[in-house]
C-alpha cells in the first residue's frame, strides 16, 4: 500500500509530482530546492542558507509521515557548482550528526529555478 505525504510546511510541488510517498515502511522524498514554504519564493544565490532551507523542508516533510532525520537512509544530492562541496557539508553535518546515512553527491549542470542545490532522502519507519 501507498500514501501519498503533503505538509504545507513545504514548498508546493513545483511539477507533478507528490512530496513524498510512504510504501510499506520506506518513504520516498522528493528532491527539495531551497523555497521557503511560506512565500513560494527560491532563497537567495547563497548555498549555505539554500542548504539549511532544504534540509529543513526535508524535516518537515519527513514529521508529516511520523518520521525524523535519524530514519533517513539515503540521501541524494545534487550540487550546481562543486566549489561548493565544502560549505555544503559544513551545514549537512549539523542535520546528521549520530544517524549518518548512505550518500552521493554530484554537480548538474542546472536546477530547477536556477537553484544551487537539490536534496532527496529515503527514510525508513522503524517499529
Amino acid at each position: 500500500m501507498k500514501q501519498i505525504i503533503y505538509t504545507k510546511n513545504a514548498p508546493e510541488p513545483v511539477g507533478p509530482y507528490s512530496q513524498a510517498v510512504l510504501a510499506g515502511n520506506t518513504l520516498y522524498c522528493s528532491g527539495q530546492i531551497a523555497i521557503d514554504p511560506s512565500t513560494g519564493e527560491l532563497a537567495k544565490e547563497d548555498i549555505t542558507l539554500q542548504t539549511n532551507l532544504c534540509l529543513t523542508n526535508i524535516q518537515s516533510v519527513l514529521k508529516a509521515a511520523g518520521m525524523d532525520i535519524t530514519n533517513v537512509v539515503k540521501v541524494s544530492c545534487f550540487l550546481k557548482d562543486m566549489g561548493d562541496f565544502a560549505e555544503f557539508n559544513e551545514v549537512y553535518a549539523t542535520y546528521f550528526t549520530d544517524s549518518k546515512p548512505a550518500r552521493s553527491c554530484v554537480a548538474v549542470k542546472e536546477l530547477p529555478k536556477g537553484a544551487l542545490v537539490e536534496i532527496e532522502v529515503i527514510a525508513l519507519r522503524e517499529f
